[in-house]
């Protein structure tokens, strides 16, 4: 059985690094309007952070839903069924339209979290307004998720990555104009910031209609058609997505908890870990997009029956992902401190920061492997439709270790160093029990394949 192939790594590279782009994108965007705050002060900056972190814990269990729509549309691409990828679509957006309700309840009872939380007043307003206008445009961001993943199945990837970018182009300048009142518009500030990330969704969504609704992809996909609800695939949708979305929700739960608890040490330990997630950024960012581009051709080759092929996909996304976090992993290795030194404040207790930031480093190098097989593991057997294993797995083991936190930091009050490593411990045991699951057998027998195709 040929488990390598190069013509399956390039179909993985153009099929994913439009999405790499595209995450980068959003990057962008999330990076201007923090660096447009700090042109303000430090209670702006911090609200961006407050109040965008809290909107997407908002949101996450309903994107996680949706954007399994990627997955759907991928297995029925592959089977040649082009009618039920647009109805995939439809699905999605209905999911999306219905969560609207839910949403602004959070919107409504969510603005007072920071004040429990013991913000400091002066940062409290500026989180809710930003957090609330985040989640009156919450449902245009979920829209726009669903018709990404719905290009993203069909391996029109190019088309994300288009759309994104234009989004990005229009949103870091519009904010700029809204934040500082540029021009004879309003000085809004942080609203303006929350306002100009709307304003650039609902124009992206414009961008995926343009391609979505032309003519020869209409033709071809049967979009008219699918302009309704379908029950046998929505059952499909939430059967599947659902864990997808408590997933995410939970997971996403876990980890603002543990920097809650982490950030109890103080504001060197906070500042440090700050640093340290930034940079990791320059590895999570690509392998997302890795990772959905396995989840996207194991999707396709799940519903075309041909599972021979998929463990191509599989040791192409290990050399890619793997391949990237190698050599970035020494170079933060090598450059550390330097590259902490980037983030240099005046502030008199920068040199602690530095020393914590540093040693931290040590362990980011040690869990960008394990992230990356999670990623692309966790890519290819959503692909498959093996989702409940994958949520009770990452629930279990992220809850594990906030318990283990809460110990460490509020019991027994050891160091943020112990605290640390112990983060980067459950991702590895996270990556070794994905390995697990991939290397197994379990996901590709026939019968729970033919589980996960039914409607």
């Amino acid at each position: 059985m040929k488990i390598l192939s190069l013509t399956t790594l390039r179909e993985l590279l153009a099929l994913s690094l439009p999405m790499v782009v595209s995450q980068g994108a959003f990057a962008a965007m999330v990076f201007t309007d923090r660096l447009f705050m700090s042109y303000i002060d430090a209670a702006h900056i911090a609200a961006a952070l407050g109040g965008g972190v809290a909107a997407f814990f908002c949101f996450s269990l309903f994107m996680g839903l949706i954007t399994y729509g990627n997955a759907l549309v991928a297995q029925y691409y592959g089977a040649g069924n082009l009618a039920k990828c647009s109805l995939v679509t439809t699905q999605g957006v209905i999911i999306a339209l219905a969560s609207a309700p839910a949403l602004l309840v959070m919107a409504y009872f969510g603005s007072s979290a920071f004040e429990v939380m013991g913000h400091d007043p002066a940062q409290v307003p500026l989180e809710q307004i930003y957090f609330q206008i985040l989640m009156a445009g919450s449902v245009f961001t979920l829209i726009k998720a669903c018709l990404a993943s719905y290009f993203s199945g069909i391996g029109r990837t190019r088309v994300v990555m288009v759309s994104d970018v234009l989004g990005a182009l229009l949103n870091i300048p519009l904010s700029w104009l809204l934040i500082f009142g540029r021009f004879g518009l309003p000085e809004m500030g942080i609203a303006g910031a929350a306002l100009g990330t709307v304003i650039a969704t609902v124009f992206t969504i414009g961008i995926y209609l343009l391609f979505y609704l032309s003519a020869g992809h209409k033709r071809q996909f049967h979009v008219s058609e699918s302009l309704r609800l379908d029950r046998p695939i929505m059952r499909r949708y939430l059967r599947l997505g659902m864990p997808s979305g408590l997933e995410t929700f939970m997971n996403v739960s876990s980890f603002n908890l543990f920097l809650l608890l982490f950030q109890s040490y103080g504001v060197v330990q906070g500042a440090a870990i700050a640093i340290v997630f930034n940079w990791d950024m320059l590895s999570f960012i690509p392998m997302i997009g890795l990772s959905i581009g396995v989840m996207s051709l194991i999707g396709r080759f799940v519903g075309a029956g041909n599972m021979a092929q998929t463990n191509q996909v599989i040791s192409s996304g290990f050399i890619a992902a793997l391949g990237y976090s190698s050599v970035l992993a020494i170079l933060f290795l090598v450059f550390r401190e330097s590259l902490v030194g980037i983030f240099e404040t005046k502030d008199a207790n920068f040199t602690e920061i530095r020393d914590l930031a540093s040693y931290m480093m040590v362990g980011l190098v040690t869990y960008m492997l394990a992230d990356a097989t999670i990623l692309i593991a966790g890519g290819a057997l959503r692909g498959a439709g093996d989702t409940r294993w994958i949520m009770v797995t990452s629930i279990t083991v992220h809850w594990l270790m906030l318990l283990a936190q809460y110990f460490v930091i509020v019991v027994y009050g050891y160091g943020p160093r112990v605290s640390w490593w112990i983060f980067v411990a459950m991702l590895i045991i996270l990556a070794l029990l994905y390995l697990a699951r991939l290397f197994g057998s379990t996901w590709r027998q026939p019968t729970r394949l033919a589980r996960v195709m039914s409607e």
